[in-house]
């Protein structure tokens, strides 16, 4: 499987990264996925100049790859006015306009940082609406680390929960593809299979 973390910090070493990083290993563990990290910083040029010319770049039009092949999701965004940073907004503005369906249905797991626990509702308020409306399918764990969170108590087991719902949610995806036979409960067209979401959520409700 393929777990892929966008990160939009623009600071080297950055926070936002960091965080990134212990979610994939938290949620690469069960899966045995394969990590790649894409640096938005990395991209900004790229970025806007798709939004002039229409095209990604290569290094964009890679990434934008990357996104639509990805068994999972990590995106994690620094807060910039009580919101996600413009960097992130554009590369999931032109990624929706390269391919609008790229993630449909795909397990993400989203995560900010900033300096303050005030602005922990950029969660909910603005980053969960708009992979809703990306049509990805969104864990319910979120993951908010501000300042004084690194190093304390709570960071490390919000982490681990959402990254184990992440795992829940890529494996169950995994586990529905077709292959070869009947598949019950699940519509398929055009050769891709959609799992009812009541089903995606079934996974990630213990077992024991």
């Amino acid at each position: 499987m393929k777990l892929v973390v966008v990160s939009a910090g623009l600071s080297v070493p950055s926070s936002t990264r960091l965080l990134g990083d212990r979610l994939a290993a938290a949620a690469a563990g069960p899966t045995s996925a394969e990590v790649r990290v894409i640096e938005l910083r990395d991209l900004a040029v790229a970025i806007a100049h798709n939004f002039t010319s229409g095209f990604p770049e290569r290094a964009l039009a890679d990434a934008f790859d990357a996104v639509a092949a990805a068994d999972g999701l990590i995106v994690v965004t620094p807060v910039f006015s009580a919101s996600y940073s413009g960097l992130f907004k554009s590369f999931f503005d032109t990624l929706s306009v390269h391919d609008e369906e790229a993630l449909a249905g795909k397990p993400v797991l989203i995560a900010a940082t900033g300096g303050t626990a005030r602005h922990s509702l950029v969660l909910d308020h603005a980053l969960r609406p708009l992979f809703a409306h990306l049509k990805a399918v969104v864990v319910p764990t979120g993951v908010y680390a501000a300042s004084e969170d690194w190093g304390a108590e709570g960071l490390d087991g919000r982490i681990t929960r959402a990254a184990g719902e992440l795992a829940a949610l890529m494996g169950a995806s995994s586990a529905a593809r077709p292959t070869g036979g009947d598949t019950a409960g699940e519509d398929t067209a055009g050769g891709l299979t959609v799992v009812p979401f009541e089903e995606q959520l079934a996974a990630l409700r213990p077992t024991g």
